[in-house]
């Protein structure tokens, strides 16, 4: 029987949805928006959106901390005003240090925001209702990206430097009506959590010495720079640069991509119950792997059939993240004691800023000089040996936290 979601989880997820309306306008364009319209350059480009993560390495680990200390949701709210500030002021960005610095602010808020909320969300979820929770807010995610990033293709133009600027104060709008929300959230996520009997209280420490979760790391490291951390450079570049196509095509693979998430996760985390987690991310990598082939495919097509295969490729990349999407956090939930939930989450998000970092990074170098079949190749071989780090993954999970369907319904933290 599926777990219904609590009037509180249910609440998060509406404020989840309607900053993501916001960054559905601006997020596919920010490689274009940097590169092309504020000249730039693609090379300079891909460093910047590379560092927006690189700055959130030193703060994740304070806000872990500060999470577990303090609660969650007020470092959520926190950050989603610091997160408005930054892409309020992107919009007026016209030159290399500008960038940089609202680039800043835009990481603290982001690093501040995302793995506060996955703690309160592992916070107010029951173990058995996890993976539901984060499957939804993906969903839900998806669909607000989605309708921003069709909004987005109707009303931008690369030469009119206006319409990304409106975009960018609508985003900024996004996260303040998501602030709003949280002030509804009286006596939510606020407070330390009681240590748990028989845990260490001993912070970063315990979080590092859980071996489970070292090898979790790798592999999503791995796996996120093959993926995540390619495709926000990569497609865009594909579309605009190699293929000549107006930006306008970049809101349309974004918006394929989305709306393939919101059709296809409600399937999926029907299918996923009871299936192993371990062979679900190796399912995540081959899938990638063969979305990243339909697009090195494209270079050996006439421009139209290229983004039409371009499109395919961003809609199977889809399906790889709705099987991603509910079933690592809800691993690490899993694996996280109650009074760490904050660390946890915030290591995790650590891996997400350093597959930011290595991906578009190495994305915006290579394709800027041309190296589009070599980055590809890359990109296959990364997925390869996440799928084999998977496969080890699954040899020190117990079938409870595996989620394998004889371990029985209840899953424990550990």
């Amino acid at each position: 029987m599926t777990e219904p979601l609590t009037p509180t989880a249910r609440r998060i997820l509406f404020g989840v949805a309607l900053s993501a309306v916001g960054g559905g306008l601006t997020m596919p364009l920010l490689i274009v928006y940097l590169g092309e319209v504020r000249g730039l350059g693609t090379g300079p480009a891909g460093l910047i959106i590379g560092y927006i993560a690189a700055v959130s390495l030193i703060a994740f680990p304070v806000v872990g901390w500060a999470a577990d200390r303090f609660g969650p949701r007020p470092i959520l709210m926190v950050g989603l005003l610091v997160e408005a500030t930054g892409i309020g002021l992107l919009a007026f960005v016209d030159t290399l240090p500008k960038a940089f610095a609202v680039t800043s602010i835009l990481s603290l808020g982001g690093a501040m925001a995302w793995p506060s909320q996955s703690a309160l969300l592992g916070r107010v979820t029951a173990p058995e209702a996890r993976e539901r929770v984060f499957g939804i807010q993906f969903m839900l995610l998806n669909l607000g990206l989605g309708l921003g990033g069709l909004v987005s293709a109707l009303v931008v133009s690369e030469t009119d430097l206006r319409t990304f600027q409106w975009l960018y104060a609508g985003d900024a709008a996004s996260f303040l009506l998501y602030f709003a929300v949280m002030l509804t959230l009286r006596g939510v996520g606020v407070g330390r959590v009681a240590q748990e009997e028989g845990t260490d209280a001993g912070g970063f420490r315990e979080v590092i010495a859980d071996r489970r979760l070292r090898r979790l790391l790798v592999l999503s490291v791995v796996l996120l720079t093959s993926g995540y951390g390619a495709l926000e450079v990569g497609v865009p570049v594909f579309i605009t640069v190699i293929n000549d196509q107006d930006v306008s095509w970049v809101g349309a693979s974004f918006a394929v991509n989305t709306f393939t998430i919101v059709l296809c996760q409600l399937f999926v985390l029907r299918w996923i119950k009871g299936r192993s987690r371990s062979l679900l991310l190796l399912s995540v990598a081959v899938i990638w792997a063969a979305s990243w082939l339909l697009i090195g495919s494209s270079l050996a097509l006439g421009h139209m059939l290229a983004i039409a295969v371009i499109l395919i490729a961003s809609a199977l990349f889809a399906v790889g993240e709705t099987v991603w999407a509910p079933v690592a956090p809800s691993l690490v939930n899993d694996l996280a004691p109650d009074q760490l939930r904050g660390r946890y989450n915030s290591t995790m998000s650590l891996v997400w800023s350093i597959s930011g970092i290595i991906g578009p990074g190495i994305a915006g170098l290579m394709l800027g000089a041309g190296l589009s079949i070599a980055w590809i190749a890359l990109l296959l071989a990364g997925c390869m040996i996440a799928g084999f780090l998977a496969l080890r993954l699954r040899l020190i999970l117990t079938p409870t936290l595996d989620g394998r369907a004889d371990a029985g319904v209840g899953r424990v933290a550990g």
